[in-house]
This record gives C-alpha cells, structure tokens and sequence, in this order.
C-alpha cells in the first residue's frame, strides 16, 4: 500500500486510529463495568490484561513503522541530494510580496520540483493548498538563508500559495483579507484519465 497524496494518508490514519482509539476505550470500559457489579463479569473471550496492552503498543508501534515505509516524500527527502530536479523554480520573497518566475508555476504530474524560496526581509512559509484548504506541502523560508522544498506532485489542478508562517499584520489588510494568497500559482498537468475524471468531480 502507498500513498500519493497527503489527503489518502489522512484518510487512513483516520481509520487506523479510530479503530485504535476504540480498543483502547474497551479496556476502560470493561474495567469501570467490572467495578459497577458485585460479582466479576466473565469475558467472552479470554485476553490477559497485559497481554491486551502490549498488543496495542505493537499495533501503534507498527501503524507508524508501516505508514513510514507507505509515504512516497519521506524516502524522497532523505534521498533527495541523489536526486535531480526535473524543474526549478527560484522564488523571491520580500516585504509581503511574492517574486514567482511565472503564474502559473505549470508541472506535470510525477515531475520532481525544486522550490528554491529567499527571504530578503523576514521569516515567511512557503504553503501550498489546495481549493478545499487543505495543505499540500509547506516550508519554512529564513531569511538570508538557503531554503528549498523537492516535492512530487501525484495529483492534478490548481493550487493556491501563501505563507504558512504569520508574517506580521502586513500580510492582511482591513478587511483581514490575505494579501499574500496567490490563487492558482502551481498548476499541475498530465495526470492519467481516470485522476483527471476525479479532479473534476471534485471542483
């Protein structure tokens, strides 16, 4: 099982921990029946107490051993000073304005991009959601400081830019609008039919 996108990971963490949560809730509520009556409840099936905790500390453990081998951008991370950007984009940031080298920023889906961000002034984040708000990646820019962000895009659309970091009472106006947003500054293309279908469906 893998997971090209953050929102698939989500989804499954969601059901993995609700399931998880569950067992756990079991144990106590077991154990507060048992106080509520004068003779022990006999269980149906019979699990040592211990035993039951330490199969829950190996399905926790396990969760996150297994979903760390399952998420495409982790090994890509650590690997990525073997890797070659497909495409790089140099982006300037300086008194709450975005420098882009286009609008839209456009890449196919399944290209490795290099965001290459400086920070001429102060800390900003380099943010990108999707049209629901979810975020797809961020990360930090320092100023004066190398900062750059290798990411693989597995899902076609238009995504939205602004700074995941507060960068002061500058970046909103009166109105509390962002004036950082950038709507549709990464513009991902060439994703099979069947992905395309389903961004669709999704506008």
């Amino acid at each position: 099982m893998t997971f090209a996108t953050s929102v698939e990971l989500l989804k499954f963490h969601w059901v993995a921990y609700t399931i998880y949560a569950v067992m756990i809730v079991s144990v106590i509520a077991w154990f507060a029946y048992n106080l509520t009556r004068e003779e022990k409840a006999k269980s149906i099936v019979r699990i040592p107490f211990y035993g039951y905790i330490a199969f829950l500390v190996a399905g926790g453990v396990g969760h996150h051993i297994f979903t760390y081998n399952a998420i495409p951008w982790v090994s890509e991370d650590i690997m990525r000073h073997e890797i070659k950007p497909d495409v790089v984009f140099d982006i300037e940031i300086k008194n709450h304005k975005w420098n882009l080298p286009a609008r839209p920023m456009v890449v196919k889906a399944g290209q490795k991009v290099l965001f290459n961000a400086h920070s001429d002034d102060l800390v900003y984040g380099f943010g990108l959601f999707r049209k629901d708000g979810t975020l797809v990646t961020q990360m930090q820019v320092n100023p004066k400081r190398k900062n750059d962000l290798m990411w693989t895009f597995n899902e076609c659309g238009s995504f939205d830019l602004t700074t995941s970091e507060y960068a002061g009472p500058a970046q909103y106006d009166h109105e509390s609008n962002d004036l950082m947003m950038v709507k549709d500054a990464v513009k991902v293309v060439g994703c099979n039919e069947k992905v395309a279908m389903n961004e669709e469906a999704h506008r």
